[in-house]
């Protein structure tokens, strides 16, 4: 890795504690590589893929995707090693 790429490639990663609203055993990770920041959520519920719901406006929740479908260019999901998955979006932000 030559130091061009080592200057453009900053990461943060948060290890989220579980509660009972909040993600079971979650990984937060933020990369920013040249224009690009990829955001990936990592958890150990491998068995639940994400999709985006369309919930009726009385519902609390459910919204997640359809904001991530909104603002990143990309997003999907990878399979890590057993039990994990991730799921990742990607904004191309010039000037980063």
């Amino acid at each position: 890795m030559n130091q061009e790429t080592v200057a453009a490639t900053r990461d943060f990663v948060l290890l989220l504690s579980p509660t009972p609203r909040g993600a079971r055993l979650a990984q937060l990770t933020l990369n920013v590589v040249g224009d690009t920041l990829r955001v990936e959520v990592t958890d150990t519920r491998r068995e639940r893929l994400p999709e985006a719901q369309h919930p009726c406006a009385e519902e609390e929740s459910g919204r997640g995707l359809l904001i991530v479908e909104a603002l990143a260019d990309r997003w999907g999901v990878s399979s890590d090693v057993v039990p994990r998955k991730t799921v990742w979006a990607e904004i191309t932000v010039p000037g980063l």
